[in-house]
């Protein structure tokens, strides 16, 4: 089991950052991918960002690409989430998620943090 904890989440005006992190810990030698997803009020939850645990490989959600930055530090088992630019749609709960090694689909999910950007 992956435990993942979300942190950095704050309420900001248009065109400010933030800076997301999601700690990992348990049997993290088994995640292969992880991610970022976010939920605004009456949506459903999207996807946002992901990278790949080894390689590094990135991918990004048109809307927030150029803006947001995804990253992982492998020693700490943490990930982040820089979001530049921040905008009022970016506003949403934003929950980090593992892909276990093997599997095909997210496993692991945090409890999310919020995001709140006043125009």
């Amino acid at each position: 089991q992956v435990e993942l904890v979300e942190s950095g989440g704050g309420t900001v005006q248009a065109g400010d950052s933030l800076r997301l992190s999601c700690a990992a810990s348990g049997r993290t030698s088994s995640i292969y991918l992880m991610g970022w997803f976010r939920q605004a009020p009456g949506k459903e939850r999207e996807y946002v960002s992901s990278i790949t645990w080894n390689g590094g490989t990135t991918s990004y959600v048109d809307p927030v690409k150029g803006r947001f930055t995804i990253s992982r530090d492998r020693t700490n088992y943490t990930m982040y989430l820089q979001m530049n630019i921040l905008k009022p749609e970016d506003t949403a709960v934003y929950y980090c998620a593992g892909w276990r090694l093997g599997s095909d689909q997210y496993d692991y999910w945090g409890q999310g943090t919020q995001v709140t950007v006043s125009p």
